[in-house]
């Protein structure tokens, strides 16, 4: 069999991947659109958007986040004719790499917790489930944030008055 290779996401990559979320993520929320999500990333950290081929053919996908305190881990998705062949665990492992480089201590992320078999496939990684209430909150997006350069200066919470 050929050999994986896992490297990161280029621009000619885009189509696929759209079409490979498109598949395995049958009801995407409307804040992650494809399109707009891989913008928004190479936009930020282009180096943490890593793809997984097989004979030239994109089979996988993972983006990583980092934000100097903890790492996370969004949209693995690997292409249903070539699961269960360690791509998605290699996909995992590449990021985790690239965090543990950066300094990383922790990895977290999100699942739905009704879906088991994605939960046994991390717990074999050595990801736990942990007690925590997961909390979001949706920010509005106006033409003057969607284009906003990436390189903005982090944003400071100050305490109410």
């Amino acid at each position: 069999m050929t050999p994986v290779d896992v490297r990161a996401y280029e621009d000619a990559d885009e189509e696929a991947i759209v079409a490979l979320w498109d598949a395995r993520f049958v009801e995407p929320r409307p804040w992650n659109q494809p399109r707009e999500l891989i913008r928004r990333k190479v936009g930020v950290a282009r180096d943490l958007f890593l793809v997984a081929t097989l004979d030239r053919r994109i089979v996988g996908a993972v983006i990583a986040g980092w934000d100097g305190h903890r790492g996370w881990l969004y949209h693995l998705a690997v292409a249903p004719d070539v699961r269960r062949r360690g791509i998605g665990s290699r996909l995992v492992r590449a990021a985790e790499a690239l965090l543990q480089a950066r300094g990383c201590p922790k990895v977290n992320l999100q699942i739905l917790a009704s879906n088991r078999e994605v939960v046994r496939f991390y717990e074999r990684l050595g990801f736990q489930v942990e007690e925590r209430a997961s909390m979001g909150k949706r920010l509005a997006v106006t033409p003057a944030t969607r284009h906003a350069p990436s390189r903005r200066p982090a944003c400071r919470a100050t305490a109410p008055s």
